[in-house]
């Protein structure tokens, strides 16, 4: 599996993207293992992460929002989308990885029951794979198209991406072409914004302007 593939297609236009994770889940899914199979809501803290997020957007440049089908994602992008008057366009391809028979496990339960760390989770998705899992060659080859159209479809513009940790580390693997097991190094927390600039007149193409930031620690 590699991210080279998507080399090809990368747009002649400068494009920037908005990678928006969803906000804190309800509690009993702390340190869960929910994927795409728990179409599990926010909480309290998660509702008004997806409000700080609306209000630091401002009046930011922004033409379009894509979006994974799954409720923490809706409830999350549902204050900016009001107050920005927009629609977004779902994808159902940028739902939440599918990690089998880790389903409804927590952290610790993952080391009991599987003998492996938790938090080695990309390691094992980018070799032997999860029991019963999705993986990583489809993963990509899902999340690739969605990627794909995104940039193809908006030249010279703002696009967002509302959607998953997990989705968002195999969005920057692709267009980084770095390993997806080193994408564990990237720090995606609930209710972050990571802003990515492909340029491409630039030797380096695709740059990171904003890695990880919280809106909701604007107002605390």
């Amino acid at each position: 599996m590699s991210a080279h593939v998507l080399k090809t297609h990368l747009p002649h236009h400068p494009t920037q993207l908005y990678l928006i994770r969803h906000g804190e889940v309800e509690e009993r899914y702390h340190k869960v293992f929910g994927g795409c199979r728990i179409d599990m809501a926010l909480s309290a803290l998660g509702q008004r992460q997806g409000e700080a997020l609306a209000r630091w957007m401002g009046d930011t440049k922004l033409d379009a929002v894509y979006a994974s089908p799954m409720l923490r994602v809706r409830q999350t992008m549902a204050p900016l989308l009001e107050k920005r008057g927009l629609t977004a366009t779902i994808m159902d391809d940028l739902r939440e990885i599918d990690f089998g028979d880790w389903t409804g496990h927590h952290w610790e339960g993952v080391q009991e029951h599987f003998g492996i760390s938790a938090f080695d989770w990309l390691q094992v998705l980018d070799t032997t794979g999860i029991p019963n899992g999705e993986s990583a060659q489809h993963l990509v080859e899902r999340v690739q198209p969605c990627l794909i159209k995104i940039l193809q479809d908006n030249p010279h513009r703002t696009a967002a991406i509302v959607c998953h940790g997990g989705i968002i580390r195999v969005i920057l693997f692709l267009l980084l072409e770095l390993s997806l097991a080193k994408m564990s190094h990237f720090n995606i927390d609930y209710g972050s914004v990571t802003v990515v600039e492909l340029q491409p007149e630039k030797k380096h193409a695709v740059e990171i302007e904003l890695l990880n930031f919280q809106p909701i620690t604007v107002a605390l």
